[in-house]
Order: structure tokens, then C-alpha cells, then sequence
């Protein structure tokens, strides 16, 4: 049975504390890199990565490429996408091997979690898992949800018929529904969760965790059920949950839309997501975008390698756009960050702050971001939060 070395939690600044939403320029991956990058600060070797969400940007294509970029982590792993939510990602922990991340990731509520299990930690066992077919809510291929509509059907025929087949101890956290109806189902005080989708196992397992509590956890989806045992032991947290501001006004340009390049798109890919600068061997000067250069015989060097650059910086100057452009929320705010330590300065759009509200010597990190979507590509790079926001 697993072990989990190291959870780490993502909460937008936006919304309320009730009621978190993604901004602008976030959605599942965006979430899920934030969560898993909180995870990875706290150490861990990981393998695979298991992306458990109902949102998935990609459904044609794969999202793992922009999340291993993202997360820093090797190309070449594993990456396993669920289409799921609460119990989904519980099935996820309850097979994971050793050196597996978890990250569940959900948009409305918006919140990601992430672990990463090893050898030790938190010890972790399988439970339960009940499959029941009880379609209340469905989707089609077009987008469109249908809700049947009966809270009490859900709750009497869904929920309690697939407790009482679980033969499960009275839980101490239930994922997937309301707080109320938790703490109903509950032995104690269960945590609040801040998501009732793919994440909100995860976040469950952090809060019993902080208390040291023990026992069984329950991920409910209509009539599906999942559960593990928190058997004891530890494991560290980081929690990247900013207080709740509500969401900055704005306007966007309606029918008009930038069409992508994908040619342009898959050249700068690697470095843009990677956040990487060049590097010719017989030059210590980093190229932000990377570029070609011109040899002293007046040649074309092309042969540039890439290095990683550093995520956090100083706003060398600022501007402020009212002009409104396709695809972007009007008002935004642009700087130049001088990274530390480099010599490089970038271009970036400030996230998690209200327009015009960040000034020249302000410190703050980069961030992976969505910048646009284009021809029905989300386009990912890298944004200014500055530490105030953050």
C-alpha cells in the first residue's frame, strides 16, 4: 500500500473564501502545475504522474507535455490522464506505486491538489470501491449538461445506498459533496473543502493529515464510491492558498479572434513552457527568447543549448494597456522582470494582481499561465504574481 511523502495544495486568489475562481489566464493545467510544483518543494522522486480532472483543456490531444514543462520534470515520463472527479483520483492513490504524482484538479469550484508517494510517510490503505450507475448529471459531446435534478434521490439512492454497500467504519471526511451534508455523514469536525470535484480527496487528505487524524476517507460521485483508510504517520505540507479578493472588472473583444501558428507554436514550445534561456558553450550570455547567433567569421551558430532560468525577479519597469486586444480581459498590466542573478530581463502579463497595481522594485515570481487560445489551442507561458498578491 502506498506511503505519500509530500502533499502540496492551489487555491486562486479569486472569488470567495466559500467559492474560488480560476482567472483569466488559468484552467486544469495551470491548477494542476501550481499544486504539483507545491508538492515537489517539499522533495520527492517522481516516476509518473496521474492528472485526474473533469477539465481537461485537450480532450483530442494530451495535456502532458505542457504539464511535465511545467512541473520541470523529465519529457520522457509517464503521464496518465483520468477524466473523473472524487473517487477517480482516490482509485488513483489507492494504486498509485512509489514515486507516483497524484494531482486532482477542478474549475468550478476552482482548486488543485497534489501528492507524491514514495516509501514512507503517510501511510495510506485501500478501503472500498463501489460502482453504481446512477446518471443524475451528464454531458454530451457537444458540451451540453443535463442535471436530473433531485437532491434527494442523489443524496437517499446515490450517496447512503453506496455507503451502506461499502461496509465502510462511520467516515472522517467525505470528499465530492457539500460541507453540510459531510459533517452529517461524519464522525467529529471533518475539514472544509474547498472543491468538490478531483481535488477535494486530495485537499481532504490534507486537512486530516494537519489534524493527525486517522481513519476512513470517502470520495462520493453520484452513486460511485471511493475510499482509502489513513492507517497513521506524516507527511509535509505546502498550501499555496492566497486570501479570496473578488475578480478584477474588465471588457473583451467580442468576434475576433488571433489564429495560431502551430509552426511557431512547436518551435518556441520547449523554452517558453520550460521557462528556458539559450546558451552558446563559447558565450556566458543567455538569450531570452532564445536565438541564433553570428559567429566571429561571420557564420550562423545555431547549435545553442538550453538552460533553466530563475522564477522569481524585480519589475524593471511597467505599463498598464486600456486598449483592448482579442482574447485578453481590458485593462492589463505588462512588465520587465529582471531575473535574479542572470542578466535577463522578460516580458510578461502580471497575474493574480488588479491592473496598474504593481510598481517598478516590486519582487514576485513567475508563474505558468494560459496567455491565450487560439484557433481552440490554450497557449501556455509565463506570468509575473507579484509577492504581494502571492
Amino acid at each position: 500500500m502506498p506511503y505519500v511523502a509530500s502533499i502540496g495544495t492551489y487555491l486562486p486568489c479569486w472569488g470567495t473564501p466559500q467559492h474560488r475562481v480560476a482567472g483569466d489566464d488559468e484552467d486544469a493545467i495551470t491548477l494542476a502545475v501550481e499544486a504539483g510544483r507545491a508538492a515537489l518543494s517539499l522533495g520527492g522522486a517522481v516516476e509518473r504522474v496521474v492528472l485526474v480532472s473533469r477539465d481537461m483543456p485537450l480532450l483530442e490531444s494530451s495535456n502532458a507535455a505542457v504539464l511535465l514543462a511545467g512541473l520541470g520534470l523529465d519529457p520522457e515520463l509517464e503521464v496518465v490522464e483520468r477524466l473523473g472527479g472524487a473517487p477517480a483520483t482516490l482509485d488513483a492513490v489507492s494504486s498509485a506505486r512509489s514515486r507516483t504524482m497524484i494531482i486532482g484538479a477542478d474549475i468550478d469550484p476552482a482548486g488543485a491538489a497534489a501528492i507524491i508517494t514514495a516509501d514512507h510517510g503517510l501511510h495510506i490503505r485501500t478501503a472500498a470501491r463501489v460502482v453504481r450507475s446512477l446518471p443524475v448529471r451528464t454531458r454530451n459531446a457537444t458540451g451540453d449538461v443535463h442535471d436530473y435534478g433531485d437532491p434527494r434521490l442523489l443524496h437517499e439512492r446515490g450517496l447512503i445506498a453506496s455507503l451502506e454497500a461499502a461496509w465502510l467504519d462511520t467516515p472522517m471526511a467525505v470528499a465530492g459533496v457539500d460541507h453540510r451534508r459531510a459533517a452529517d455523514l461524519c464522525r467529529g469536525n471533518p475539514p472544509t473543502l474547498p472543491t468538490l470535484g478531483a481535488s477535494s480527496g486530495l485537499f481532504a487528505l490534507a486537512g486530516m493529515c494537519e489534524r493527525g487524524v486517522t481513519g476512513p476517507l470517502v470520495a462520493a460521485e453520484q452513486a460511485t464510491l471511493s475510499g482509502i483508510t489513513v492507517a497513521g504517520g506524516s507527511a509535509p505540507i505546502r498550501r499555496r492558498e492566497p486570501v479570496a479578493r473578488p475578480a478584477p472588472e474588465g471588457s473583451y473583444v467580442a468576434d475576433a479572434e488571433i489564429p495560431i501558428s502551430l509552426a511557431a507554436y512547436e518551435r518556441a514550445f520547449e523554452a517558453k513552457v520550460r521557462w528556458e534561456a539559450g546558451h552558446f558553450a563559447d558565450s556566458g550570455q543567455l538569450d531570452f527568447p532564445p536565438r541564433y547567433g553570428v559567429g566571429d567569421d561571420g557564420s550562423l551558430a545555431t547549435q545553442y543549448e538550453l538552460v533553466p532560468l530563475p522564477r522569481t525577479g524585480t519589475v524593471y519597469t511597467e505599463t498598464t494597456v486600456h486598449i483592448p486586444v482579442p482574447g485578453l480581459r481590458t485593462p492589463y498590466s505588462l512588465v520587465i522582470v529582471e531575473l535574479d542573478d542572470v542578466g535577463v530581463r522578460a516580458l510578461v502579463k502580471v497575474t493574480g494582481a488588479q491592473p496598474g497595481t504593481v510598481g517598478i522594485g516590486d519582487r514576485g515570481r513567475l508563474a505558468l499561465r494560459r496567455v491565450a487560445v487560439r484557433s481552440g489551442v490554450p497557449d501556455y507561458g509565463y506570468a509575473f504574481e507579484p509577492e504581494a498578491a502571492a
